[in-house]
């Protein structure tokens, strides 16, 4: 029998998820993590112009989602970045686009992520939040069956362990798996696939902080409030100065300020755990890999860094090869994957 296994990830930046299984490829896509709310469905407006979003209703209100949310922007944009953020109608509008996207009328399991700080308080209200039938607008709807929640680093791990081919030497390594996001900073440290708890944790020190940082210091330069972050990240990603007024505004002056706050970040899990000399692997994934992959590996002196191919879509593609490899084992005798090995243990 042939399940539908799919794997969505609602970061503080970015809402990720898989879009599709073409033969040994995990396709992934990827929208902001914003939904602009209005009391009735603008779509039904004959001025609505067409745009690549969808709008999921959810109690009396008509939240917008996609990839060109930005085309229904008003002039405040509400970001959703606490940690009762899953509690949320915007995270569940976010999922439920999510879902939309993937054309899908049923899912046997749907694999979500959470921030490391937050995995144990929260895990069962997630799965049972994700588990039944999702509205999704226009008379669509989607019914999931059974949702699983990892840790968000989880997916990395199970990622990285599939691109480096390493299936049968991973039981064996300690790993340390690092994924800067938006608003967190995460690690994990796992034994094979265990994840290691005690040792694993969340700050609040992402990208988010550096973009406000550089915010501040271009609105003192220019003499009033420059609000444009999603500028500032895209110029700190491609190491070009964003434009202000027409000229490109130097960054120079403030990277070395921001090495520094990732330095800090870093030294703050270092506190965490001891003997870095026993890791087999040291992992850097998400999407806030870039800022802090000099400090990290300054962190490491003696070890190689590794990192992971599309860091950013790594948590969800490894969420769904955990899911697949789940969904194998529930369907063999015993908890055997159909070729007889034991299924890949700490997946979902």
């Amino acid at each position: 029998m042939e399940y539908v296994v799919r794997a969505l990830d609602v970061g503080y930046g970015n809402t990720k998820y898989v879009s599709g299984i073409v033969g040994s490829e995990i396709r992934c896509a990827s929208f902001p993590s914003v939904a602009y709310p209005a009391v009735r469905d603008p779509t039904l407006n004959p001025a609505f112009e067409r745009r690549r979003t969808v709008v999921i209703p959810i109690d009396n209100m008509f939240y917008e989602v996609g990839p060109d949310v930005d085309l229904a922007a008003d002039s405040f944009r509400a970001t959703q970045m606490h940690d009762r953020y899953i509690h949320t109608p915007d995270y569940m509008a976010l999922v439920r686009g999510a879902l939309a996207m993937m054309k899908l009328r049923s899912i046997d399991l749907l694999v979500v992520g959470l921030p490391v700080s937050l995995f144990a308080a929260n895990k069962t209200a997630l799965e049972k939040a994700m588990t039944g039938t999702h509205d999704l607008g226009g008379g669509k709807a989607v019914v999931v069956k059974k949702a699983l929640a990892v840790a968000q680093p989880q997916g990395a791990l199970a990622d990285f362990v599939a691109q480096h081919d390493k299936g049968d030497s991973i039981e064996s390594e300690r790993s340390l798996i690092i994924d800067p996001g938006w608003r967190t900073f995460d690690w994990i440290v796992a034994r094979g696939m265990r994840l290691v708890l005690n040792k694993s944790h969340s700050l609040n020190g992402g990208v988010f902080k550096m973009v406000r940082a550089v915010a501040e210091d271009i609105s003192a330069s220019i003499g009033m409030p420059y609000e444009d972050l999603d500028t500032i990240d895209n110029a700190l990603r491609s190491g070009k100065n964003p434009m202000v007024f027409q000229k490109a505004y130097d960054l120079s002056n403030i990277l070395p300020m921001l090495h520094t706050r990732a330095q800090r970040t870093v030294a703050s899990m270092l506190s965490w755990f001891d003997g870095a000399y026993s890791f087999q692997n040291v992992i850097l994934v998400g999407g806030g890999a870039h800022l802090f992959k000099k400090a990290v590996k300054q962190a490491f002196p003696q070890l190689r860094v590794l990192g992971i191919k599309d860091p950013l879509h790594s948590n969800v593609r490894g969420f769904q090869i955990a899911g697949m490899a789940y969904m194998q084992r529930q369907s063999s005798p015993q908890g055997t994957s159909r070729d007889g090995q034991q299924g890949p243990e700490g997946a979902p």
